[in-house]
């Protein structure tokens, strides 16, 4: 550790309107009550490269329930390590204290310790809580929290103080350099964690970067490593990579490297052209939007990854178990990828629409029930990224601008749409029995 690279205002091409407004009130505040507080992590590294970030993430030398006293909207979560999370509306700004990571001996310390004598991080708590933390979660500086983080590039700092950018890990060099680096060893960092082996990758696809070759040569000899990861945390890093629009190229890089295999031999025996193809169509779709869209759900993800492995792969494609069979339907998952039931539901639902929204001999009436099918919209974008079919997808949206514009106008006129008379039943005159 050293001296950071500090770049002033005048020098880096950061400005705060760039900055979500929420995500600026909540460094402001801090700092108005005398903490340090920087925006980190990914949303500097996306600012420096002209890129929009998905997240504006908060680091300050305040405890998790100091924040809190600052900030009414505010919630602690988390119990490994406490996160302030401040809301504003649907929108949460999360807030992380510096932490720094414990040496070898400081760990063997505490596992000799009972469980209730952790680190106390806050000498005087005034509401009452427990401020124990675990052993990876000890408070610490701004230097020594950038050197706890995975990759160079991710560890820069924009301080509100100053607008200056921090960097005390050679982020700034790397990222001039297109090139992912890790911070320390990594054959240490990738078995303290499996899954930044999967990040390395997907932002070195996501932004068209090189992986710099002792990663590369530490996921060679660590690769089976990413079985030991919780699947739920495996399973979000696939639908990141999915929706960052370089799927392809991501997936790509993977089954070059093998780390598809320890998590779904499916995936690395069927990369080929099918499964490009598909990716390559989603990816355009992603491209065409600033933000990722809310049309790519999870189950049109899921099914842009399935579809081109047949239905055997993890049984999501296979018929479901009707309800009057005795049997019960086996847990889906693709390897060790756990399938949600639901996202597996709605894409069988938006797959078996596919037929009807190609049927262009539907009646009108027997379209506008369809674009009353919960599905429809899910079904719809199916279609638009993996149907090959324009003048299929061009009718569909000139129907449903027709409809909308006939519901608008009789709401403006006040003037309920026409029914259709109904015909009344003709009476059957009453059966007569004869004895």
């Amino acid at each position: 550790m050293g001296q950071p690279v500090i770049v002033p205002r005048a020098e880096h091409a950061i400005s705060r309107k760039q900055i979500d407004p929420d995500a600026l009130r909540v460094l402001y505040r801090l700092h108005q009550g005398n903490y340090l507080a920087y925006l980190v992590g990914g949303s500097v590294r996306d600012l420096l490269l002209g890129r929009r970030p998905k997240d504006f993430d908060i680091g300050t030398s305040a405890h998790p329930y100091q924040v809190k006293r600052l900030f009414r909207n505010c919630w602690i979560i988390g119990r490994r390590f406490r996160l302030a999370h401040v809301r504003f509306g649907s929108k949460t700004i999360e807030v992380a204290t510096f932490r720094r990571q414990l040496s070898a001996d400081e760990l063997a310390a505490l596992d000799s310790q009972p469980p209730t004598e952790g680190i106390q991080v806050d000498a005087h708590p005034r509401d009452g809580h427990d401020r124990v933390l675990h052993r990876d979660n000890t408070f610490g500086t701004p230097e020594e929290d950038a050197f706890r983080r995975d990759f160079t590039m991710n560890a820069l700092f924009y301080d509100i103080a100053s607008f200056s950018i921090i960097d005390y890990t050679g982020g700034l060099k790397d990222l001039d350099a297109r090139v992912i680096r890790c911070i320390g060893d990594p054959a240490v960092r990738f078995q303290e964690d499996p899954v930044r082996m999967l990040r390395a990758v997907g932002m070195a696809a996501r932004l068209d970067f090189s992986i710099d070759p002792p990663i590369d040569a530490a996921i060679a000899a660590h690769a089976g490593e990413i079985g030991r990861s919780a699947p739920s945390r495996l399973i979000e890093e696939f639908y990141k990579l999915l929706r960052a629009g370089a799927s392809e190229r991501a997936f790509r890089m993977l089954a070059e490297r093998r780390l598809l295999d320890p998590i779904a031999h499916q995936l690395q025996k069927g990369s080929g052209d099918a499964l490009w193809q598909s990716l390559s169509a989603l990816d355009a779709y992603r491209k065409r939007f600033e933000e990722t869209p809310a049309t790519l759900t999870n189950a049109v993800l899921l099914g842009s990854l399935l579809a081109p492995l047949g239905p055997g792969a993890g049984g999501a494609l296979a018929p479901p178990v009707q309800h009057g069979e005795l049997r019960k339907e086996p847990a889906l998952s693709l390897g060790m990828l756990p399938l949600a039931r639901r996202d597996v539901e709605r894409l069988r639902q938006i797959l078996g629409l596919q037929r009807r929204l190609l049927d262009m001999n539907l009646s009108p009436r027997a379209r506008r029930a369809l674009t009353h099918r919960a599905p429809f919209q899910e079904a719809l974008t199916w279609l638009d990224i993996h149907g090959q079919a324009p003048d299929v997808l061009e009718h569909w949206r000139g129907f449903i601008e027709a409809a909308g514009s006939f519901e608008a106008e009789t709401e403006e006129t006040g003037s309920p749409a026409p029914r259709r008379r109904r015909r009344r039943r003709r009476r059957r005159p009453p059966r007569t029995t004869t004895t």
